[in-house]
């Protein structure tokens, strides 16, 4: 599994408040059997200085992560509780903590510190792993904020997973095309039938980011670029090879 010791590891994916398409995905990926070991946790609305108003989905977080997510857009405080006990649990099992940041660094931080003050002899560089693959998305941080992670954890920044040919996959595709041994899964089916339509129907509404691939009828998951890192798949070079990989263990 990469960088990901299944038997005692958490891994965390935390999305800002669009990434419709990357919770899709990271579902998608979640539902193979090689993922079946794997202990993870999903937080909604981990976002820093990003403006621009809030994609709702909590039917398809429900889909993707079944319990096991929590919404920090709805209540931040109960969130960053409850992920503090989730990672304390881990660390006192000698396992490390993977973030996928496919949002921004605040709520890690946020989280590294209510763990520091939990365990005031942790050494947050040893086991919180926190991986990021947008210049952006550091641009959006908290300036305080995104310096602290990268001085206490053990941060990566990859390559964008925007472009191909870059040292991470490129997730981005002008087409929607799934395999026919996903579609005729019902978990994955229905976990892309809720996320299309939702993407489609908020992409540039009101102020929010419009997503020119999004609206041009593609798709966009280029933040699960960090899951891949994490779990040993850089290989997959674009959205296609990641379809074919999950088609391939149903």
């Amino acid at each position: 599994m990469g960088h990901f010791n299944t038997e005692t590891d958490l891994f965390l994916a935390q999305t800002d408040v669009d990434d419709i398409h990357s919770i899709a995905a990271i579902g998608t990926l979640l539902t193979s059997p090689t993922f079946a070991n794997v202990q993870y946790h999903a937080v909604a609305g981990a976002y820093g200085r990003q403006s621009g108003l809030y994609v709702p989905a909590p039917v398809l977080f429900s889909l993707a992560f079944g319990n096991h997510w929590s919404d920090a857009y709805k209540n931040y405080p109960y969130t960053l509780k409850r992920v503090t006990a989730l990672a304390e649990q881990v660390l006192r099992g000698n396992g490390n903590l993977w973030i996928a940041e496919a949002g921004q660094s605040d709520f890690s931080a946020d989280l590294i510190r209510n763990l520091t003050k939990r365990r005031p002899k942790l050494n947050p560089q040893k086991p919180i792993h926190i991986v990021q693959h947008s210049q952006w998305n550091e641009e959006q941080t908290t300036p305080e904020k995104l310096a602290y992670v990268r001085s206490v954890s053990d941060y990566h920044k990859i390559p964008d997973g925007n472009a191909p040919g870059n040292g991470s996959p490129g997730f981005k595709t002008l087409t929607r095309a799934l395999p026919e041994t996903l579609k005729n899964n019902f978990k994955t089916a229905e976990l892309w039938c809720q996320a299309l339509p939702i993407a489609d129907k908020y992409n540039g509404k009101q102020g929010r980011y419009n997503n020119v691939t999004i609206a041009e009828g593609g798709l966009d998951f280029s933040d699960t670029a960090e899951a891949c890192w994490i779990f040993g798949l850089n290989d997959l070079a674009n959205a296609d090879d990641f379809f074919f990989y999950l088609s391939r263990r149903k």
